[in-house]
C-alpha cells in the first residue's frame, strides 16, 4: 500500500485522514481488467497499491483490535486513461458469510465516491435544509446527486449486485457499472470471496440518466473515495457485528467531506515506450479553416515535425494552421528525442468545408 505523507493544508481539502493519500493504478489500454471475478488481470498491479485491513477502523461497535481470523480484506483500485471508470478488486476472507436474506441484511462492501471533490453531505437525511431531509423532493434533487453511495452485496444471491443509496439506481447497470464474483461457500460458512467490478463516478447523477454528467478522470487527479465493510455474523441478528471503514469516520456513508484522497496515477514507465507521439486538434474557425494543433507526446521530445496533409509543414510544437481549401486531410506528427523517434497519423479527422 502506497501512502504519501504531505502537509494537511495542501492535501486535506476537507477530506478525512488528511495526512494520507492512496493511489489508483493505471492499467494499459491493452490490459483492461475483464470483469469475470478472476484476479489474474490484476497480477500486474504492484503489491504497494493494495489497501488492507490494517487501514480500516471499526467505528460503530468500538472494536479495538482487528481479528484476521474473523475478517480479512484487501482492495486494489485501478483506472484506464480515456475511460471514466474506477475498477476494483475486492478480496476477502470471512469466518461467517451472511447473504441469504433478501434485504440489506447481507455482508456488504459499501463504497462512496466523490469524483470532483465537491464534498459535503450526499444523502437527504444530512441535507443542510432540514425541510428537505424527508420526502421525495429531497430524494430526487439531492440524494446521491453529487457523490454516490453503493451498498455492494458480498456476495449477492438472487438480487442485484448492489443497492445504490440515492435517486439514481441506473448507475449500477451497464454501461456505467458491472460486477462479477468468485466463491465456493454457502451462507453461514467461511471462505474467500473475490469481487471484481467497475463503477462510473458522476459530478451530477440525477434520477434521469440523460441529464447526468460523468466525472472526467484525468492523470494525476485527486478524487474522494472511501469504503466500509459491514460484517454480519448471525443470520438472526438484525444488526451487523462490525463496521470497518477506511475513512475512520462513521458518517462517511453520507458526507463526501469524510472520504479519503486517492490519486489517479500515470502509467508505469516500464509499460510504455520511451518516446510516443500523440496529438489533438481544435477547429477554431470553420469559415476560415483555422486549426489549432496540440502536441501530447510522451518522453523527452526535442524535435517536432507536422505534415498537415495539404502540402505544408511546421516544426513548431503547437502550431496554428490555416488551410486554403476544404477537404479531408491526413495529418502526421513526427517526434524525435535522445531515446528514439515516433510518429502518429490521423486519417480524415481534420475535415473542413
Amino acid at each position: 500500500m502506497v501512502l504519501l505523507c504531505v502537509l494537511s493544508a495542501v492535501l486535506g481539502g476537507g477530506l478525512a485522514r488528511p495526512d494520507v493519500e492512496f493511489q489508483v493504478y493505471q492499467f494499459p489500454k491493452d490490459q483492461i481488467p475483464r470483469i469475470d471475478g478472476n484476479s489474474n488481470d490484476w497480477s500486474i498491479v504492484p503489491a504497494s497499491f493494495a489497501i488492507g485491513s490494517d487501514q480500516l477502523r471499526e467505528t460503530v461497535n468500538d472494536t479495538k483490535h482487528h481479528d484476521s481470523k474473523d475478517l480479512e480484506v484487501t482492495v486494489k483500485v485501478g483506472w484506464v486513461k480515456g475511460l471514466n471508470r474506477l475498477y476494483f478488486l475486492y478480496e476477502a476472507y470471512d469466518d461467517y458469510w451472511d447473504f441469504e436474506h433478501k434485504d440489506l441484511h447481507n455482508d456488504i462492501f459499501e463504497v462512496v465516491v466523490d469524483g470532483d471533490l465537491s464534498g459535503g453531505p450526499l444523502i437527504r437525511y444530512m441535507h443542510p435544509n432540514e425541510s428537505l431531509r424527508n420526502g421525495m423532493r429531497g430524494h430526487l434533487l439531492f440524494h446521491g446527486v453529487h457523490a454516490q453511495n453503493y451498498h455492494i452485496f458480498t456476495p449477492a444471491r438472487h438480487k442485484d449486485w448492489a443497492m445504490v443509496w440515492g435517486c439514481q439506481p441506473w448507475i449500477k447497470d451497464l454501461p456505467y457499472a458491472n460486477a462479477a464474483y468468485h466463491y465456493d461457500f454457502e451462507p453461514g460458512e467461511s471462505g474467500k470471496l473475490t469481487l471484481e467490478f467497475y463503477i462510473t463516478p458522476f459530478d451530477y447523477a440525477p434520477a434521469d440518466p440523460s441529464r447526468a454528467v460523468a466525472t472526467e478522470l484525468r492523470e494525476d487527479q485527486r478524487i474522494g473515495l472511501s469504503w466500509a465493510i459491514l460484517d454480519y455474523d448471525d443470520r438472526d441478528e438484525s444488526k451487523y457485528d462490525g463496521f470497518w471503514n477506511l475513512s475512520h469516520e462513521t458518517t462517511m456513508y453520507g458526507d463526501a467531506s469524510q472520504l479519503v484522497a486517492f490519486r489517479l496515477m500515470p502509467l508505469e514507465e516500464k509499460l510504455r515506450p520511451a518516446v510516443q507521439a500523440s496529438w489533438s486538434f481544435v477547429i477554431t474557425d470553420f469559415a476560415r479553416r483555422q486549426v489549432a494543433f496540440r502536441d501530447q507526446s510522451y518522453g523527452n521530445i526535442q524535435k517536432w515535425h507536422w505534415d498537415f496533409g495539404d502540402g505544408t509543414t511546421s516544426d513548431e510544437r503547437h502550431p496554428h494552421h490555416q488551410y486554403t481549401r476544404g477537404g479531408e486531410f491526413v495529418v502526421t506528427l513526427s517526434v524525435e528525442g535522445p531515446e528514439g523517434t515516433d510518429q502518429r497519423t490521423k486519417v480524415w479527422d481534420v475535415t473542413l468545408p
